[in-house]
């Protein structure tokens, strides 16, 4: 607090969005210009007027996230490793192998991200690599962590990415071998037909791959056991763990039985945005007639409808009912005679308006009902979640329209707290993994009365997700 004086600090601001920009010119250069063009078509097919206070930049913002995010396209991993390999004698006298003749060397925890080709939705990606020198020299360690995150920043399959990172260390480095494991993360969204049905919905689909070269290409070769014991205490267990191979069918949601069940009964999606997804996938360096790519645009736009407006509020009438009379037969109460009742960890999925990248996350609900009160259903609580989620939103907005419509229906003492993962904060320029966003709105006595608020949100159960 008071560290910068406020012109300081204004100088400060400016000079870091500056810098956050990838290159002088960013905006001007002719893939940024046509990704903006595709975003306004795919927004305007959502019914959305790109003008609105919220939207006016969205195109841009999209823009600049795509193209940071598959920045691997122009990168070269020879002008990484290239300038990194180091001398290393290892061990002059005595039996065994370290350093640069042989000694296991592996570096654990790198988290990346990377875009799935089959739906364009970011996966998160926990990376663990090893490799065993040769030529009596060894790599700079931060070297590993890079090469990875160039076929990280790419459209990818998790089988593949481990794949070309294992290959391309291999033909860099040129070690004794290399392996790679990687444990995947995919949010799983629920179509908007069905996610009223469904009260066990899985968040995420999670899946582990490995691959090897060189003393690490034998699957059953006895540096495996090494490489996995040294990751043991990290979590990892490859016996009990599901690992992938070439014959799995895609991981990614989009392509399993019930994705494509529940996006053909959409309809063919709308070939005008279907064209400005493609025009994306080759704005990005990609190839839409790829055969992983050729129904990524359609997989897409069948996802983003989830979130049009006027499909959405037709379904308020399911839920949208009067405001409910917390009286008891004998006549008005006090507030002090009401007791706080709650509902907690209601799941919701939404789209954030800013970059069109998915949030999600738990809402927890608190209010005030009397002794005789039967509390509100907790079904039709989460169809008010649902209805404000499934939209282009903003958590503050998400929170304020959800105490509001609460408030509505049970007399206006209503506190709403929402916890959220963004994918904008991993898959944007601060890729800060494992951060978590709470918002809070209070109305009637809540807003007025600390002791009832702390009440409320000491509830809240330490366990709650946001996952």
């Amino acid at each position: 607090m008071g560290a910068l004086e406020e012109g300081h600090f204004d100088e400060e601001l400016e000079n870091e969005v500056k810098l956050g920009c990838t290159e002088l010119g960013f905006e001007a250069e002719p893939e940024t210009i046509d990704i903006e063009n595709a975003v306004k078509v795919l927004l305007r097919g959502l019914g959305e007027d790109v003008n609105r206070e919220g939207l006016r930049k969205t195109p841009l913002r999209v823009a600049k996230a795509l193209r940071e995010g598959t920045r691997g396209y122009r990168q070269k991993v020879n002008e990484i490793v290239q300038g990194a390999l180091f001398p290393e004698a290892g061990l002059d006298s005595g039996v065994g192998h370290a350093g640069g003749v042989g000694g296991l060397v592996i570096v654990r925890d790198l988290d990346l991200f990377s875009y799935c080709e089959s739906c364009l939705l970011p996966f998160q990606v926990k990376c663990h690599v090893g490799y065993v020198p040769s030529g009596q020299r060894v790599v700079g360690l931060s070297k590993l962590s890079r090469v990875a995150d160039v076929f990280g920043k790419r459209l990818q399959d998790p089988q593949r990415l481990a794949n070309e990172i294992c290959s391309a260390l291999h033909h860099a480095i040129k070690p004794a071998g290399v392996a790679v494991i990687l444990q995947c993360l995919h949010i799983h969204f629920p179509n908007m037909e069905y996610v009223f049905l469904e009260s066990n919905h899985q968040g995420w689909v999670t899946v582990q791959v490995c691959s090897g070269s060189g003393v690490f290409e034998n699957e059953c070769a006895e540096i495996w056991g090494d490489f996995f014991s040294l990751l043991k205490y990290r979590g990892i267990d490859m016996k009990k763990d599901h690992r992938r191979d070439s014959h799995d069918q895609c991981w990614c949601p989009s392509q399993s039985s019930s994705g494509e069940k529940t996006s053909s009964d959409n309809g063919p999606a709308n070939p005008v945005m279907v064209t400005a997804v493609a025009s994306i996938l080759r704005s990005l360096g990609e190839d839409p007639l790829r055969k992983e790519l050729l129904a990524t645009p359609c997989r897409f736009v069948k996802w983003l409808v989830n979130f049009q407006n006027s499909n959405l509020e037709m379904k308020q009438n399911g839920f949208a009912g009067g405001r409910m009379d917390l009286r008891t037969p004998h006549g008005e109460v006090t507030r002090y005679e009401k007791q706080i009742h709650s509902e907690l960890n209601l799941s919701f999925w939404s789209q954030c308006e800013h970059h069109l990248l998915p949030f999600h996350g738990v809402v927890h609900i608190g209010y005030l009902s009397t002794e005789g009160f039967n509390p509100i259903a907790k079904s039709r609580l989460q169809s008010i979640v649902h209805f404000y989620g499934f939209k282009l939103q903003v958590q503050e907005r998400l929170t304020r329209q959800i105490a509001e419509s609460v408030a509505l229906l049970l007399g206006g003492d209503v506190m709403v707290v929402v916890e959220a993962n963004h994918t904008c904060m991993i898959s944007r320029g601060v890729e800060k993994f494992g951060s978590s966003t709470a918002t809070i709105a209070e109305m009637g006595l809540f807003s007025t009365d600390p002791a009832a608020r702390a009440i409320f949100l000491q509830s809240i159960p330490n366990t709650s997700t946001v996952g």
